[in-house]
Formats: structure tokens, sequence, C-alpha cells
């Protein structure tokens, strides 16, 4: 179930998330996740947001599948880049071997820390063999919220690197560093990319 409050900052912010998020082109992380992709890749954008990222994979000719629990944000998806976003929550991760790639960037932070295995395992379950997993978290322990009321659950490189390989991902790129959010704190991050064994 996904943490109301959290829920109810994105759905309020959906039009400055996407003014903070736009970018002309793909940011090298998205660039590099894009680059290990067939064309027509099927790509599951989780955590979507206002579709940005599914917007650059679907230029660069993938087929991205941009969800996001936030009413607010699957809106101003499909307002603005007419993609197809709907409404999903991790819980409903169910399907099995549909997608070359998972986004996850900065999404699943926002589930609770005691799901986070759970949420990974699926993943992997809906990849295909050899799928690419992109996963970005911030670095840190145990579950706070923000000053905008947004609960998230920090991780350590080394315990994000277990959950992965716990779930039957082979890491192949991890990226460490700081940055500051919609919520104006300069906050340390982890990106990884995983391949599904």
């Amino acid at each position: 179930m996904p943490d109301k409050d959290t829920i109810a900052t994105y759905n309020a912010k959906a039009a400055d998330y996407a003014k903070m998020t736009n970018t002309a082109r793909p940011d090298a992380d998205l660039q590099a996740f894009i680059d290990t992709m067939p064309k027509g890749a099927h790509i599951l954008d989780l955590g979507c947001g206002p579709a940005t990222a599914s917007a650059h994979m679907r230029d660069a000719g993938l087929v991205p599948d941009p969800v996001d629990a936030a009413q607010g944000m699957v809106d101003c998806a499909n307002q603005t880049h007419h993609i197809g976003a709907r409404l999903m929550a991790f819980d409903d991760i169910d399907m099995i071997a549909t997608y070359d790639g998972v986004w996850a960037n900065f999404s699943l932070l926002h589930t609770p820390e005691t799901d986070l295995p759970r949420h990974i395992r699926a993943i992997a379950v809906a990849l295909r063999d050899g799928g690419i997993f992109h996963i970005g978290m911030k670095v840190g322990a145990g579950e706070k919220r923000d000053q905008i009321d947004r609960l998230y659950t920090y991780v350590t490189v080394d315990g994000l690197h277990a959950l992965l390989t716990d779930a039957g991902f082979d890491v192949i790129a991890t990226k460490q560093g700081q940055e500051v959010g919609m919520a104006g704190t300069n906050d340390p991050f982890v990106i990884m990319r995983a391949r599904k064994i």
C-alpha cells in the first residue's frame, strides 16, 4: 500500500516535478541504460513521475510502459507526452518475463524497508533472462520523512548490492554521488545497474 502522504505530495507537486525533471536529452544514467537495450525493447518505467525518462526511451526506439502510484503524475505524464502512463503501485508488480528492462530511478526508495526485498524479487520475475534493472536509492539507514512529507527508505551501498544479488541479479555498474532534490536537501545516493542472471 503506497504511503498516502507521499502520494499526496506527488499529486500536489506533479507540475513542479515535471519542470524540475524536464530535459532535452537523456542524462548520463538514462543514456547508459538505453545503450544496453536493443531497439524495440519493452521497459517498465516504475514510478515514472511525469514520464520524461519514458519519453526519451520512446525517442530512442524503445517501448516504455510508464506507471506511477500517484494519479497526479500519471495525468501530468499523459498530458505532456501522450505516452499511455497508467496508475500502478509496487504491490501490483505481478508480470512474468514481460520486460527487457526496468527503470526504477529513485522510486523504490518510497517503499517500506521491509517490503523492498519483495519488490526487487518481483522485478526480477517481471524481467526476461538477461534483462537490465536500473535502481536509484538514497544512502543512509532506516526510514524517515523529508521536509515535504515524503517517506523514504534508505540503503547502504553494500546492502543494496546484497538485495540485488539475493534476488538473482548480477550488479554490472555502481555510481555514488550527492544531489539536491525537490525537498531542497543535498543527499547522498547510489545508482546500480544489474542484469538478471
